[in-house]
């Protein structure tokens, strides 16, 4: 009995070959502009666009995946939530998207990445208790849904974006885990846009 190598994997649906399977996610991981890609395999706007989402659905997949628990007593983590989605004509309001949780502990800079369905409470509060440790400083901005962090067992400090970006008698601040979008969203920006 034999069985397509397709069998079981992420070529299982494709009509691509396999050749062109490997050329289009080598390109689309190693960051190549889909217009690009496009042109050099003569593939339609939408092959690319489809195989270009798989791809950075696939990473996301990967870092929530690959993501640890982090935090502990004298540790800090900074949370927040980000929208990772199309805009159209890119530019306006998101239109389409996933919303992704994320956590870094400022040292020795662990993070953790998880796609969530909303921003509730309940959401954010469950993947807090499942990725930071109790006793954990966790700084945050204003968003209603980290209110109860300190009944929880965690240290809450928390920054008013409307405001300030760094807290004046805190020195809280969400720099590092908002450099940490910025640069997952560049690196997957291409790949966000029809």
């Amino acid at each position: 009995m034999s069985a397509s190598v397709r069998l079981g994997s992420w070529f299982q649906q494709s009509n691509l070959t396999l050749h062109e399977i490997l050329l289009i996610t080598y390109d689309t991981v190693h960051r190549e502009q889909a217009s690009w890609i496009q042109s050099e395999y003569y593939m339609s706007a939408r092959t690319v666009a489809d195989w270009g989402m798989f791809c950075r659905e696939t990473m996301l997949v990967f870092l929530e995946g690959s993501s640890v628990k982090i935090g502990g007593p004298n540790r800090t983590v900074e949370i927040d939530e980000s929208k990772f989605g199309r805009r159209k004509y890119n530019r306006g309001h998101p239109v389409k998207g996933q919303w992704v949780f994320g956590g870094v502990e400022r040292e020795p800079g662990e993070t953790f990445l998880v796609a969530v369905p909303d921003r509730t409470a309940d959401t954010l509060m469950t993947i807090i208790r499942d990725w930071i440790e109790p006793g954990t400083t966790v700084i945050s901005d204003s968003w209603a849904a980290y209110r109860n962090l300190d009944a929880q067992g965690y240290t809450h400090r928390t920054v008013n974006h409307s405001i300030q970006f760094v807290h004046s008698d805190t020195g809280a601040h969400t720099n590092t885990i908002e450099g940490t979008w910025g640069s997952v969203k560049a690196f997957l920006g291409q790949y966000n846009r029809e």
